[in-house]
Parts: structure tokens; C-alpha cells; sequence
């Protein structure tokens, strides 16, 4: 195995700082409470002008046992009785934001994330659909991305002959690790076997593409015990795989204070995981997309990012971005007409909302010009791992130089560090720049409190 670059680990600790994913423009921490039901009625009428194809996310938060190392919005119960009222609110919401949206638009990407997913009955599953194509008129485009997250606990090979009925074509599955002692450390424990037995069959029926989620940085995790969960993962061959850095926040989230500090890998141990997995997934032929996500050299989102037409929202990277966002269900984001609305993140303030007949809206942000351009900078940065800002200023009218000086100011030491390079208007991250995207990224977010890097011994 041979390093696809050269690796400094002390640029790397140097940049090592916690830093927003970008899933928004501004982020959720931005979010306020002046914007509610109203706003969001509005932005949903006004976005009918542009005609764009609608993206629906449905939030379905139970799950029946807590993992440690969460920090999803998510409900634990063992209790089933909580999905039918769900259900009806869900399909309550559905009908409030239908009366505002021209449901000739198509619904092009369909995503249902957790909790779990598949802690819903099949039956339940169905009534969902059903009601989602009632509401707003689902696509049988072979086009479309109609995706599910799935605990393979939660599942089985019935389980995704269902899906693939009801018009889901890509899976994301949630693997973790496949160390035994670390499923224990976090309280998921999933033996391999029914990973597998998913993925054959997933594979058997023609599902377009299946994503598995791994973390580093959990409890016993090393280089070595994470390269053997790897080198099982390749022999899968999954499409797409999203490697995610675990962030211990024992303060924010409860169950992490089941994880004892001292069971982590330590920050260089960290890197090092994180460097065999790019060695192990690049020689095993998978392309780097960014921030943690690989995918075959044939997969969609490869594809768009060579096209420049990758795009970045709260359900991770799409190839189908350019949509309005309409979230569904508690803690559920949407973004339309250039405005972010938020459900409130508790199950009583959304279900009382919508016993009320009322959008559950609760916080959100209306984007300025600044915002969107500042929004696209940042996405194509995150996308396509470059910036050029002569399209960046046709698209706004501006000049893109002189308006974002403030930014290009910020990136200065990074370029100096080798972490970027100019290529005539182009800004470019360079191999290692790639790893500090986020952080990059950062140098054009007007609202993020600045952080100083420490200079180089």
C-alpha cells in the first residue's frame, strides 16, 4: 500500500479543530425564532415560481435501544404504539404544506432518515408511501433517488424486498464498526453476517446503489483493529461508503456519557485511522468525494462532482441537489425560496403544533444576498474541492475578488501551508487541503466565532 499523497501529520494536527459540515448556509446555529408557520407558508408559495423539482426528507426518530455514541434527534422505546400517532401527524404536516406547494412539480429525491427507519412495520411503511404519493405525487422516473437509512438489526431480506416495492432504489446501511469489543463499547452489537446477507440481497435485487456508514474515533477502536473492519467492508464492495469522525460531547449528548474518555483513541491514533483508511479505500479503487465520503469510480456522485453539478445538504452529498427541500416530521429542516425553516426537536411542541392545524415551524433563517453567495462559495468548495470565482461572479454580478477580500484574506496562511493553490481564477485545494476542506471552507463563514491556528514549530 503506498500513500496516495504525502501525509503531515503536523499540518493536520495543526488544522485539527472542530468545524461546521455545511449542511446549511448559515448553519443551524444561526437558526431563531423569527421565523415561523408564516414565513415558511410563504416561502413555500413563492417557490412554486421557480418550478424546481421537490426533494422530500421524513425524520423518523425511534429507535429501540439507545447507542452510545449518538447524537441523532431520536426517541428510544420499545413501545410501538408511538408510530401510529406519528404517522398522522406526519400525514397531518404532509396536507398543511401540500395547500401551499404545486404538486406538479416532481419529486425527484426521497430520503427517510432516524432513529430507525425500520422500527416502522411494513405495513406502517406502506401507509406512509402511500400517503406521501396521495400528498404530493411520487416519481416511477428511473432518475429518481429514493433512499432509506436501515440498522441491519432492524432488518432483513423481506425487509428490502419491501423497500424495493415501494419504490426505494438506494439503501444506506449502518455498520459502525465490526470489532466486536467496540459494537459492545457503544452498545450496538451487529455480527457481520447480517451486514452481508443484506447486501447480497440488495445486490440480487438491483438496488442502484447502497451506502455503508462506518465511525473512527470510537471506544478500542486502533489502526489496526479498524484496517480489519475495513479490509471485511471492501470484501462487500459496497457503491458508497461514509466514514464519519466520532466527536465525544459527554456535556451535549447523555448516552455518550456512557463512553469512558479514556477508552478513545488519542488524537495521533485518530489520524493514523484515518490514513490507512484512505490507503485501504483509494487502492481498493474507491474515489475520495470529501469530507469522509467515497464511492465507486462509476457512481453518481462521482459523476457530478466531475460535472461540477454536486451538490451538499442535511442528508450528506447528491447528485440531485437542486431541488426545494421539504422536511417532514420532528427536528425536520426545509429550505425553499431561500429560506431555512426548522420543527421544533421535541415530539410534544411538534405534535401540538399540528393538533392545532398549525406548520410546526419553529426556528429558521432567511438567507441574504450575502448568505447565498457566501452559500455557493462554500458549497462548490465542498463539492468540487475548487472555487472559481469568475463563475462565481457571473452567477451573482459581482466581483467576486473585491466582495469576498475578507475570505481570501483568511485563506492566505493556508496557502502558505500548502493547503490550496491558486490556478489562474480557480482556488484550489490541494491532496492534503482535501482532508481540511471544513476548515477551508470556514475562511468565507461571516457568522463562525474565529478560532486562531497556532503557527508551525
Amino acid at each position: 500500500m503506498t500513500d496516495p499523497f504525502a501525509w503531515d501529520e503536523v499540518l493536520l494536527h495543526r488544522y485539527d479543530m472542530r468545524t461546521p459540515h455545511y449542511a446549511s448556509y448559515p448553519t443551524s446555529s444561526s437558526f431563531h425564532d423569527g421565523i415561523g408557520e408564516e414565513a415558511y407558508q410563504h416561502a413555500l408559495a413563492n417557490s412554486n415560481d421557480g418550478g424546481r423539482p421537490l426533494s422530500l426528507y421524513l425524520h423518523l426518530p425511534f429507535c429501540r435501544q439507545a447507542c452510545y455514541h449518538c447524537a441523532s434527534n431520536r426517541i428510544v422505546t420499545k413501545a410501538k404504539r408511538v408510530t401510529e400517532p406519528y404517522i398522522s401527524r406526519l400525514d397531518r404536516e404532509m396536507v398543511l404544506v401540500r395547500s401551499h406547494l404545486d404538486t406538479r412539480r416532481e419529486v425527484t429525491q426521497l430520503h427517510w432518515g432516524g432513529g430507525t427507519p425500520t422500527f416502522f412495520s411494513l405495513d406502517q411503511m406502506s401507509d406512509l408511501i402511500d400517503r406521501l404519493d396521495a400528498r404530493f405525487g411520487l416519481s416511477s422516473s428511473r432518475e429518481r433517488d429514493y433512499a432509506i437509512d436501515i440498522d441491519p438489526r432492524e432488518a432483513d431480506v423481506f425487509t428490502l424486498r419491501h423497500l424495493q416495492a415501494l419504490g426505494f432504489n438506494r439503501l444506506s446501511l449502518g455498520v459502525l464498526d465490526l470489532d466486536p469489543r467496540v459494537q459492545r463499547a457503544i452498545n450496538r452489537v451487529q455480527p457481520r453476517i447480517l451486514t452481508e446477507a443484506l447486501l447480497d440481497e440488495a445486490d440480487r435485487l438491483g438496488f442502484r446503489s447502497l451506502n455503508l456508514d462506518l465511525i473512527y474515533g470510537l471506544p478500542f477502536q486502533t489502526r489496526d483493529s479498524f484496517a480489519t473492519t475495513l479490509e471485511q467492508v471492501i470484501a462487500m464492495a459496497p457503491a458508497r461508503l461514509s466514514i464519519f469522525n466520532f466527536a465525544h460531547q459527554p456535556g451535549r449528548f447523555i448516552s455518550q456519557r456512557r463512553i469512558r474518555r479514556e477508552d478513545l483513541p488519542g488524537p495521533g491514533e485518530k489520524l493514523a485511522i484515518l490514513r490507512i483508511t484512505i490507503i485501504m479505500l483509494t487502492d481498493a479503487g474507491y474515489v475520495h468525494i470529501g469530507m469522509g465520503h467515497f464511492a465507486r469510480p462509476g457512481d453518481s456522485l462521482v459523476m457530478a462532482q466531475r460535472q461540477g453539478t454536486l451538490q451538499h445538504n442535511f442528508q450528506g452529498y447528491s447528485s440531485h441537489g437542486r431541488c426545494d427541500l421539504v422536511g417532514l416530521g420532528v427536528s425536520a429542516i426545509s429550505h425553499v425560496d431561500g429560506v431555512y425553516a426548522r420543527n421544533p426537536i421535541s415530539l410534544g411542541a411538534y405534535e401540538a403544533a399540528l393538533d392545532a392545524s398549525h406548520l410546526a415551524t419553529a426556528r429558521g433563517i432567511r438567507q441574504t444576498f450575502d448568505d447565498r453567495v457566501r452559500h455557493h462559495a462554500i458549497e462548490r468548495l465542498i463539492c468540487d474541492m475548487q472555487l472559481d470565482l469568475g463563475q462565481l461572479g457571473e452567477r451573482f454580478g459581482i466581483d467576486a475578488a473585491r466582495y469576498l477580500a475578507d475570505a481570501l484574506a483568511r485563506l492566505e496562511a493556508p496557502e502558505r501551508d500548502g493547503l490550496l493553490a491558486w490556478q489562474g481564477d480557480r482556488l484550489v485545494a490541494t491532496p492534503i487541503g482535501r482532508l481540511l476542506i471544513c476548515h477551508l471552507a470556514t475562511a468565507f463563514d461571516t457568522r463562525l466565532p474565529r478560532q486562531p491556528v497556532s503557527p508551525l514549530p
